[in-house]
């Protein structure tokens, strides 16, 4: 199943990097900025993280819980987000059970070798838990200006 804006989130339950269970339906009355991307502390994850974490107040004044997602382990997402002091959950996939759900774990091509990999790609969910925005041209130096 494709998702597209319009349809209903998948809901997940998965840990972030100190252990807190996070559930999308625990979240509703919120919108969810849920932003997929492929490894920690890489440039160009680094470099989106940094900007969401630099926009976190007009975020929150717009409503707006950002919440990571990439297959790297707890430990890995505590490294990053106490180098880069990022304010917001970053949640462990290993299993793959959220890329998988959202459509973003493809096939991906780098120096001619194919490879499964997360598609870095961020699904704005409103306040009931719908799909209000895809985007899959992420700007990952302005992220934050193409969520509000």
């Amino acid at each position: 199943m494709t998702l597209t804006p319009g349809s209903y989130a998948p809901d997940f339950e998965a840990p972030d990097q100190d252990g807190n269970l996070i559930r999308l339906r625990d979240l509703r009355g919120k919108k969810v900025a849920l932003y997929f991307y492929p490894k920690d502390d890489t440039p160009g994850c680094t470099a989106q993280a940094c900007n969401l974490r630099d926009h976190q107040e007009e975020l929150t004044a717009a409503n707006v819980q950002v919440i990571g997602v990439s297959t790297d382990d707890a430990k890995s997402h505590k490294k990053f987000t106490m180098k880069y002091e990022l304010p917001f959950p970053l949640l462990v996939d290993t299993e793959k059970k959220i890329v998988e759900a959202y459509g973003v774990w493809q096939e991906k091509s780098m120096y001619g070798r194919q490879y499964m990999g997360t598609m870095r790609t961020t699904f704005l969910i409103d306040e009931n838990g719908v799909i209000e925005k895809i985007i899959e041209k992420v700007d990952t130096k302005n992220h934050a200006a193409q969520l509000v």
